[in-house]
């Protein structure tokens, strides 16, 4: 069998920086003329990219790599990558015993060796299993290879792993500590992205305010976002930043996000809880009025910031009285977004251990109650957005359920993609994905906006006598 006759079936797991390693993995393999089905069983080579991050995560990638393990042909080569080969390496192994090879998280650029390794092995009719796990002989610096973007927006990975002590986290136990990719391969890899069609960059990291520490330089987030705004071309319209650490937004960072009109006002950070108790018990900074503090400097240099935190109710030892703290923070800040889970022991993990573990039943209780403490807070804030005009990246179509209604869906500055709401265009069909188009805001709900576009004769379109 010739190399570029090999077929492949790809299956990513988990978040969005796992995305970004099968992106590369997909492009090593097209490099050497592979090809890619959404058929498993028409593929020679199946790679699951894993998540190992909770309990629930773990089984549904075994899950997947069961399944695929049931209906494996012989010569198929089936490899589990990832955070999940990378933590549970010999589980993986016993629960799946069709897997041949395991790829770790640092390691992904090495597929084609681990594919060779495994083919010449089954060649030879080796009973053995072959793993990439760890950290690579070299370090990986150059621009990631990415698949041309659609949809318009793409992901930008800026490190990997994570210096953090947080006491529910296994992540630096299988990803390691912080490692920051030189800022001239994350300017060359958006240029490439912006090349292949990005209109939005999403920068994510484990900790990406913690960037450039690891060269001992902690204010290299600044630099790197003006290098992406200054050395990338006008198609490129937002370039939007995830997941801060309470402790490391910056005076520097912030004038650098009000300096930059491609640096869309929204912030993601994920601070966990809102009661310094459960904070210290976390491990987590617990100066809530740090927080308040940068919030408020945030907002008086954007206005028009929008801001989303993710928060863990039923953290060990969590009481009545500190969850009260927690809504009472919630309700102070008024977030525009929301996210929130109900906590996971994770072997391995200082909190799994914990005393005063909290029931199951009242995890649920609380992480509803939050959600409706949280309702009214994100429904005002999106109703302060109607008579607004804004800028929305077209993700898709649809039909409106009772009159069949063309239906455009796309998202604002104000939605990061997957995770937050959209922007709801009745009437208008005919849009390409990922173009973008100016829309007047006349209706809000509690997650989603409404709105109608400037330009109505540009576009095949219908409206409703009402919204």
């Amino acid at each position: 069998m010739r190399e570029r006759n090999l077929t492949y079936h790809l299956v990513t797991m988990g978040c969005p920086k796992n995305k970004v390693d099968s992106d590369g993995i997909e492009m090593l393999l097209r490099d050497k003329a592979y090809a890619p089905t959404d058929t498993a069983r028409d593929a020679d080579v199946l790679i699951v990219n894993t998540c190992g991050f909770l309990e629930a995560a773990k089984e549904e990638s075994i899950g997947v790599l069961q399944e695929l393990g049931k209906k494996k042909r012989r010569n198929q080569i089936l490899i589990a990558a990832g955070c999940l080969a990378q933590r549970n390496g010999d589980e993986v192994l016993t629960r799946v015993p069709k897997v041949d090879g395991l790829l770790g998280t640092r390691r992904w650029m090495e597929v084609l060796e681990l594919i060779h390794t495994i083919r010449h092995g089954q060649d030879g009719r080796s009973l053995q299993r072959y793993q990439l796990l760890g950290d690579p002989d070299t370090t990986y610096i150059s621009a990631v290879p990415r698949p041309p973007v659609v949809g318009g927006s793409a992901y930008l990975k800026i490190s990997d792993g994570c210096n953090a002590p947080c006491a529910f986290c296994t992540i630096p136990s299988f990803k390691g500590k912080l490692r920051s990719r030189p800022l001239e391969a994350i300017v060359d890899e958006a240029q490439a992205l912006v090349a292949a069609g990005a209109k939005e960059l999403v920068l994510v990291a484990q900790d990406s305010t913690d960037y450039g520490r690891d060269f001992g330089d902690p204010n290299s987030l600044p630099r790197l976002l003006a290098a992406l705004c200054n050395r990338t071309d006008e198609r490129l319209r937002w370039v939007r930043l995830m997941y801060a650490y309470p402790g490391h937004v910056t005076p520097e960072l912030i004038e650098t996000m009000a300096a930059h009109d491609k640096i869309v006002p929204y912030l993601d950070m994920p601070l966990q809880h809102g009661d310094p108790r459960t904070l210290r018990r976390m491990r987590r900074p617990s100066r809530i009025e740090m927080v308040h503090d940068h919030i408020e400097k945030l907002r008086a240099a954007m206005p028009n910031i929008a801001l989303r935190s993710t928060f863990i109710v039923g953290f060990p030892g969590e009481t009545e009285e500190e969850f009260q703290g927690l809504l009472d923070f919630v309700k102070a800040i008024e977030f525009d977004k929301v996210g929130a889970f109900t906590f996971s022991p994770e072997p391995t993990t200082p909190s799994a251990t914990m005393p005063d573990q909290v029931p199951d039943e009242v995890k649920q209780e609380r992480y509803g109650r939050l959600m409706e403490a949280q309702q009214p807070i994100s429904l005002r804030r999106n109703q302060a957005q109607v008579g607004k005009r804004l800028e929305i990246l077209v993700e898709g179509e649809g039909e409106i359920a009772d009159s069949g209604e063309p239906l455009l869906l796309g998202r604002s500055y104000r939605d990061a993609p997957e995770i937050d709401g959209l922007v709801l265009v009745p009437g208008v069909s005919g849009m390409p994905i990922g173009e973008m188009m100016e829309v007047h805001i006349n209706g809000a709900m509690e997650y989603d906006l409404v709105g109608e576009p400037l330009l109505m004769e540009t576009f095949s379109s219908k409206r409703l006598t009402a919204v």
